[in-house]
Formats: structure tokens, sequence, C-alpha cells
């Protein structure tokens, strides 16, 4: 995997994050879902800690459907996002964008320059 992405998972989906995050569309279907799976994470790991058994099982639906709105909201995009290489990619992608790349995205001014079209 290193030959395919030097530096790392995180440092090559930083540098091709503008590439597949343009779409205006998309865009606002990432600043809804983010917060959306970014929650339902929290209620996946802390559920069964401090609240009702089915707790987590809202976490869990709360991911999945962010996770199905950003893959129609990437649909949208005209480069398509790169396959997967497999179970571990899915997971290593997907917390990734979520938890790290988006928001630094949101914070270094990149979704702002996507937005008009920079």
């Amino acid at each position: 995997m290193s030959a395919e992405r030097p530096g790392g998972l995180l440092t090559w989906q930083w540098k091709h994050y503008p590439e597949f995050h343009g779409d205006r569309g998309n865009l606002v279907l990432h600043v809804l879902t983010v917060p959306v799976f970014q929650g339902g994470t929290v209620l996946l790991l802390t559920g069964p800690l401090y609240g009702p058994w089915w707790l987590p099982l809202v976490g869990l639906g709360a991911m999945a459907g962010a996770m199905i709105t950003q893959g129609r909201g990437h649909a949208r995009e005209k480069n398509p996002p790169v396959p997967f290489a497999g179970p571990l990619d899915v997971l290593g992608r997907i917390f990734g964008e979520q938890w790290l790349s988006f928001p630094r995205y949101v914070l270094t001014g990149g979704f702002a320059r996507a937005w008009k079209g920079e």
C-alpha cells in the first residue's frame, strides 16, 4: 500500500482531497453529514457504557446513513472516488476522511476555495 500511497493513507488522501470534493452539492452533503457520522461514532463507542442497549445501533445507523448520503454526493463529482483496496482500506479512508481530512479541508480554507470554484 505504501508504494501506491507515498507518505501513507492520510497524506495520500489529503493530497488528492480537492480532486474529489469540488461539487457544491457534494460539499453541502459533507457539511451536513460529517457531524452526523462523528456523532454516530461517539454513540457507537460510548452508548454501551452510558446509555440503553440500543444506543450503539442508533450510532451505527447514523454512520451508515452519512456514508450512503456522501456516496450519492461523490457521484456528483467530475472525478469518481478511487476504488477501495479492501476492507481495511474502507475503514481507514472513511474514518480518516470523517475525522481528519474533511475537518482539515474546512479549517484550512479548502472548502471555501472549492465553493468559489478556485
